[in-house]
């Protein structure tokens, strides 16, 4: 068999962009550090000197998920108005995009996320996201937009409505059509229960 030799930091790129095509083509399950191997053409030993185990990979997988979703909604806040609406658009359509674009990858990125194992760089990217939704909670707080209240009970069920409607859409349930129309529909129900009463 050809080895293919690989900059260190390339290999593990490679690594990373294969088990993605994996992931998306046949799900997690068929995900192997063997087979990655084999698929680039290097030794079945190359791998581990960046993975010790697949779920390392798998780690590594659900972090790059989450900075490439955290980058995605960053830019959303950036290109949005000032008004708390427009910022809120903004995050539902991008993380709705984000897992219409991603959907293997975003359930393997919450189901990761929860794994024991999981490192705390993970965590704390997973963590990132809440925090974000917590921020956006604050600054409509600020400016009057949003309700009063602890900003956590008022951003958790903004994010886990969002999530949920995203969830939906990847698994098939909801038509293109419903996705459209039904886009529209969460993201005035999650600015309703922000409103001040």
């Amino acid at each position: 068999m050809h080895t293919r030799r690989y900059h260190h930091g390339d290999l593990r790129a490679a690594l990373l962009t294969r088990a993605e095509q994996t992931l998306r083509e046949k799900g997690p399950g068929a995900l192997s550090l063997r087979e990655l191997a084999r698929d680039l053409g290097v030794s079945h030993a190359a791998p581990s000197r960046h993975f010790k185990d697949k779920q390392a990979l798998l780690d590594a997988l659900a972090l790059a998920g989450f900075e490439r979703l955290d980058e995605a909604l960053t830019a959303s806040r950036e290109a949005a108005g000032e008004e708390f609406a427009d910022r809120l658009r903004g995050l539902v359509r991008a993380y709705v995009d984000f897992a219409l674009a991603n959907a293997e990858l975003l359930d393997l990125m919450y189901t990761v996320k929860h794994d024991p194992a999981a490192s705390e760089a993970l965590i704390a990217a997973g963590q990132r996201l809440a925090a974000m939704a917590g921020e956006l909670v604050a600054e409509g707080q600020r400016s009057g937009e949003v309700r009063e209240g602890p900003v956590d009970s008022i951003a958790m069920p903004v994010f886990t409505t969002l999530h949920g409607f995203a969830s939906f859409v990847v698994s098939g349930v909801l038509s293109a059509e419903d996705v459209a129309s039904g886009l529209d529909a969460v993201f005035a129900y999650i600015l309703r229960g922000c409103a001040p009463s």
